[in-house]
């Protein structure tokens, strides 16, 4: 049974059962109304005269122990990161815990202990310890890309290895690949959160760097909210010259900028200038590697959207040509998306006409809508109750309402709707419900679920059995101009919609506006009735 019992913090408690004080596995939470420390331990009694003879806990008063006779040490140890994840989310307290990135186990049973979690939290709640519901935290920035969530096995035995090179007076290069959805971001602000942390002890400066704006912008403001970060520590490619760096860790870094349809050709040539590299061959990547000792590159070649993106190829080269300091990493666990890596790889496949064999996922929610207003309704539904769903689509659709406000940029089965209303933190904004997100607006986001319209652009010829192309339904323009290979741009366009069918954690529902296409995805989804 699921006990919580509340103790005024001191030297000596004294409990009921002697069994639970000094020999049973516990959570518990030390707290003074404005700050929490959440600790676990098999020995209650010991573990609070340790806590209350350091000068940092006597500033606490009170003590709430959480027992179940059917806890282990696996259960305590996930219910405790669960707990300080969302405490982290919360806000109502500042989290006093230092630690974070606990490697996330499997163990018998765990879904038992999992689902006395919400159970806690309820009871916490009903005692004022915690304000907001679990599903609006999971919601949230805050939540998640906190350092304090549970690592991975491969997360946690990677992040140990990145953190010994970066310990070293000598120059390193981590190289951290991984497919959508296995936690690249959360893996790089655990890193952040730490080198922080460490480097300071010796003045040396750390930054995370982000190339798209709008996943910057939220990063910062996660950043605002943990102890020990500010959000200067998150940066731009461009900013890396406005100070000395010890450690740069660089997100999404397949994101990163070439010469190539650039905004700001001034700014992008002055800065080769400064750092002594020819103007039309320095890139953004260079800009890092010139400007830190230490780098930690995150990156996904599959990801790659634009010909603006840095090529693979430099990547590759950059991978071979450092092999003394250089050490490559690959993330496999599956974060984000409930069909595992075997959705993540049947995406893939059905996009590269790879002819996989049609499977059904029991735990993910897919749908193939012949009818657009349909899965509108259905989209409309499921944000109704579980916020976070979003309509998304490939770039076929001209963004007329960016100079006219009453005017609508997508029209299909007699619903209307226009493209995203801002580019920052769109995800997040009051009307995204409303409108339909692109490619820039939602890559390196988690979404609960996503309504993905293949747009014009992209077609299925049976008679050659393939994928096509259809350029001039294609309005992105900086996304094509300099392209002249077709085989380029279809690549990224089959890039751009592999992103987008893995944004969704429980489930995608699908519409193509061109009916060869959408009797092509037929073979693999099922339709909806």
């Amino acid at each position: 049974m699921l006990h919580i019992k509340d103790y005024v913090f001191q030297k000596d408690i004294s409990i009921h059962s002697n069994k639970t004080a000094i020999n049973w596995p516990v959570v518990y939470l030390i707290e003074n109304d404005k700050q929490i420390y959440i600790g676990e331990t098999n020995n209650f009694k010991r573990r609070m005269k340790q806590h209350y003879m350091n000068s940092n806990k006597r500033k606490l008063n009170k003590v709430h122990l959480i027992t179940d006779n059917d806890f282990n040490k696996s259960a305590i140890r996930d219910i405790e990161a669960a707990l300080i994840g969302y405490f982290d989310a919360d806000k109502k307290y500042e989290l006093l815990n230092n630690n974070g990135g606990f490697a996330n186990q499997d163990y018998f049973d765990r879904n038992t202990y999992k689902n006395k979690i919400p159970l806690i939290w309820e009871k916490l709640q009903k005692k004022g310890l915690a304000d907001k519901e679990i599903f609006q935290l999971e919601n949230s920035d805050l939540f998640k890309y906190s350092p304090y969530k549970s690592l991975s096995q491969d997360q946690s035995e990677i992040a140990q290895m990145i953190l010994r090179d970066c310990s070293k007076e000598l120059v390193s290069m981590s190289f951290v690949e991984g497919n959508p959805g296995t936690g690249k971001t959360i893996l790089a602000m655990y890193l952040l959160k730490i080198l922080v942390h460490s480097k300071a002890r010796d003045n040396k400066k750390v930054a995370l760097v982000v190339p798209m704006t709008s996943l910057r912008k939220t990063l910062k403001k996660v950043a605002r909210s943990i102890k020990g970060l500010k959000s200067s520590h998150i940066i731009g490619p461009g900013d890396v010259i406005k100070d000395t760096y010890d450690t740069l860790i660089v997100d999404e870094a397949h994101r990163l900028k070439r010469r190539v349809n650039i905004t700001n050709y001034k700014s992008f040539d002055d800065t080769n200038k400064y750092l002594g590299l020819d103007i039309h061959k320095g890139d953004q990547l260079d800009w890092i590697l010139a400007s830190a000792n230490h780098h930690i590159l995150f990156y996904d070649e599959g990801q790659s959207i634009k010909p603006t993106d840095i090529k693979k190829e430099k990547f590759m080269d950059l991978k071979l040509s450092r092999q003394s300091s250089q050490t490559s990493y690959t993330l496999v666990s599956q974060h984000r998306v409930k069909g595992g890596n075997e959705f993540i790889t049947y995406a893939n496949n059905i996009m590269k006409n790879n002819n996989p064999k049609k499977i059904s996922f029991e735990e993910y929610d897919v749908k193939l809508f012949n009818d657009y207003s349909k899965m509108n309704n259905a989209i409309n539904k499921l944000e109704n109750d579980l916020k976070l769903v979003r309509m998304v689509s490939g770039y076929s659709f001209k963004w007329i309402s960016k100079k006219d406000k009453t005017k609508y940029d997508i029209l299909l089965d007699g619903v209307s709707k226009q493209w995203n209303t801002t580019a920052e933190d769109w995800v997040n904004s009051p009307n995204a419900r409303n409108e339909v997100g692109c490619i820039h607006t939602v890559q390196g986001y988690d979404l609960n679920y996503i309504g993905l319209i293949f747009g014009y652009e992209i077609d299925y010829d049976f008679d050659k059995e393939t994928i096509v192309i259809n350029n001039d339904m294609y309005f992105d323009i900086k996304g094509k101009s300099s392209i002249n290979n077709e085989t380029d741009l279809k690549d990224y366009i089959v890039n751009i919609y592999i992103t987008l069918m893995t944004r969704g954690i429980k489930g995608i529902y699908m519409y193509a506006c061109n009916k060869n296409f959408s009797k092509y995805l037929e073979q693999f989804f099922e339709k909806d009735d």
